[in-house]
């Protein structure tokens, strides 16, 4: 290799570290805790990993909520999941993620799974692509943009397990 391919690769090499540790601090800090808090209906520690200035759009219903309808809807359905005894779980993974310093976007398939305690235990899966933007505010990764759709049913198991996951 001559000079040049050694100072391309080593920057290539820098470049790849450099978005590795920022998806790893955004795992950290938004990821984890978005899971973490979503599954056991926590509406108040799932709603802290978005910015206040958040633009959540579930396509599939044609709306778009700032944080107060969408945390005052994320905890109407906390709520009710706790009261029918519902227990749901999500997982993500990743088909895409772009990062700088202070920007990111992760675009994704998620899978959810409901339990339900009606006397019948029954439980089952559903799947969506996801969109995310995220910007550093201050040290703390925050969601502001947040969309997704199940896309007609076109997405499944298949699609999911292609996917990358969390690291």
């Amino acid at each position: 290799m001559n000079e040049k391919s050694n100072l391309l690769c080593s920057r290539h090499a820098s470049l790849t570290s450099f978005a590795q540790n920022i998806q790893t601090e955004i795992n950290d800090q938004v990821w984890k805790p978005f899971i973490a808090s979503f599954n056991p209906l926590d509406t108040k520690a799932f709603m802290a990993v978005h910015s206040k200035d958040l633009i959540r759009s579930p396509r599939d219903s044609k709306v778009i909520l700032n944080w107060d309808e969408y945390f005052k809807n994320q905890q109407e359905s906390d709520q009710r999941s706790k009261k029918s005894g519902a227990k749901r779980v999500i997982e993500l993974r990743f088909t895409e993620r772009i990062s700088s310093s202070s920007q990111a976007i992760d675009i994704g398939i998620y899978k959810g799974t409901v339990s339900t305690n009606d006397g019948k235990s029954s439980s089952y899966s559903y799947y969506g692509r996801f969109h995310v933007i995220l910007r550093k505010e201050g040290n703390s990764w925050k969601i502001l943009v947040d969309t997704d759709s199940s896309e007609k049913n076109t997405i499944g198991e298949k699609d999911f397990l292609a996917a990358l996951p969390i690291e």
